[in-house]
């Protein structure tokens, strides 16, 4: 029971408390750039719940089992890009093949999540702080859904200032980083719950 207690409050913690996006500032271009449409943001979210997830689940076991071993410890940031690119060309193919105007939409931001560094991050920082199995899986969980909640409230926030009457000089990327200032604020309050 207190595992997995330890487990729901670590997830909590990384997707909101300690939110990818809103504090640690991580995958802001991905935000900004797909955060102005909900199908998209919403699609972007769910690629990059798969990756983060994934690569989490592969890339522990290689550096523990493999890396460590070996003494290629070093060696981990190399293969742990190598993961995440893989994964990425398989969440494009997917989208390619079974929805090929989403895959438009993403555009460029797609490819990007190669180079994501939430996503690196979150692996990165499971090494780094020789978080158990179990705790890396939540940070990779909770993480991966802070990202889909944020970026899917950006969007849907971003929709409906596009209906309103937003001075010339804030229409655009402008008011989306006021937006997401402000957002992360509001996230700021939750700083103390975790404490």
């Amino acid at each position: 029971m207190a595992y997995f207690v330890a487990f729901l409050l670590a997830l909590v913690s990384y997707s909101l408390i300690d939110n990818v996006l809103l504090s640690r500032f991580y995958g802001i271009c991905s935000f900004i750039g797909v955060g102005n449409k909900v199908k998209s943001a919403v699609s972007m979210g769910v690629a990059v719940v798969f990756v983060i997830v994934f690569s989490a689940l592969i890339c522990y076991p290689i550096y523990h089992y493999v890396l460590v071993p070996a003494g290629l410890a070093f060696m981990d940031t190399v293969v742990y890009i190598l993961v995440i690119a893989s994964l990425v060309q398989i969440v494009g193919l997917f989208i390619k093949k079974y929805s090929p105007a989403l895959y438009k939409s993403l555009g460029i931001y797609l490819p990007l999540i190669t180079t994501n560094c939430a996503v690196l991050g979150v692996v990165q920082e499971n090494t780094d702080t020789q978080l158990t199995f179990a705790l890396s899986m939540a940070n990779a969980l909770g993480t991966s859904l802070g990202y889909l909640l944020m970026i899917f409230v950006f969007a849907c926030i971003r929709t409906r200032l596009d209906t309103y009457n937003t001075p010339r000089a804030f229409k655009g990327i402008p008011i989306a980083l006021i937006t997401a200032a402000i957002m992360a604020m509001a996230m700021m309050g939750l700083t103390g719950i975790g404490a």
